[in-house]
């Protein structure tokens, strides 16, 4: 009778709450979707892919412009010599002077000198001479041997007297920009910068040509008569001197 007892004793302890095995996971709560979230991402990626877009399409947009490969002074124009073509992305606010143009370019003058290796753009041209106050353009017909060969634009030289056979003359008197010496070889102008050589650069061969090269030079007011007069009776002859940034 006890062993009965018992028994159904233990067996009504057993019937309590059934505890989860090891293994299985507790349930959770669905996750809270944010579809303002997924949807600024998807707009930022857009505006990405489109900027990505634009800037390609940007540097596709380029023209070809004119670059100066030497210094043009004021008052000069351009020469095959003194530029190149280049291509840059076009830009409504800068006005680029296209290669397409370089024709018309030649017809202009430089307002103030232009520096080597810029691009030029619209506003550094013009059609005066743009002549700095005081200076004059002379210019001169020069024979094989009254000029240095590879004379070009920008070039500083020195103007003296010669006699048609090529010795110096002693008659010269120089200006206020020459030496002081009334001498034989004294200096008509001591300083005179090129400002035009035929196709911006002077023969460099040494053959004698049929014809005479012509040179525009700038100087000062006080020095353009002397070194004019004696242009037309030819006896002129240039010298490079220091001041050309060689």
């Amino acid at each position: 009778m006890k062993i009965q007892e018992r028994t159904g004793a233990g067996a009504g302890r057993s019937a309590g709450p059934v505890q989860p095995s090891v293994g299985d996971r507790l349930p959770t709560a669905p996750r809270e979707r944010k579809p303002a979230l997924a949807a600024l991402a998807v707009l930022l990626i857009l505006l990405g892919a489109l900027g990505a877009t634009t800037l390609v399409l940007q540097a596709g947009d380029r023209i070809e412009v004119i670059k100066t490969t030497a210094e043009i002074p004021a008052g000069s124009s351009v020469t095959n010599d003194n530029v190149t073509s280049v291509m840059v992305a076009a830009d409504d606010s800068i006005h680029y002077v296209k290669w397409s143009q370089l024709g018309a370019l030649r017809k202009l003058k430089a307002v103030n000198t232009i520096p080597k290796g810029v691009v030029a753009v619209g506003e550094m041209f013009g059609s005066g001479s743009a002549l700095a106050d005081g200076k004059a353009t002379v210019g001169l017909s020069l024979k094989q041997g009254q000029y240095p060969s590879g004379l070009e634009i920008g070039d500083v030289v020195a103007a003296y007297r010669v006699t048609s056979g090529g010795s110096s003359s002693s008659g010269g008197s120089s200006s206020s920009g020459g030496s002081s010496s009334s001498g034989g070889g004294s200096a008509i102008v001591s300083r005179a910068t090129v400002s035009y050589v035929p196709d911006g650069k002077s023969s460099d061969t040494d053959f004698v040509s049929s014809t005479n090269l012509a040179v525009t030079v700038t100087v000062d007011n006080n020095d353009a008569a002397a070194l004019a007069q004696a242009a037309s009776n030819g006896e002129v002859a240039l010298v490079r001197v220091p001041g050309n940034g060689n």
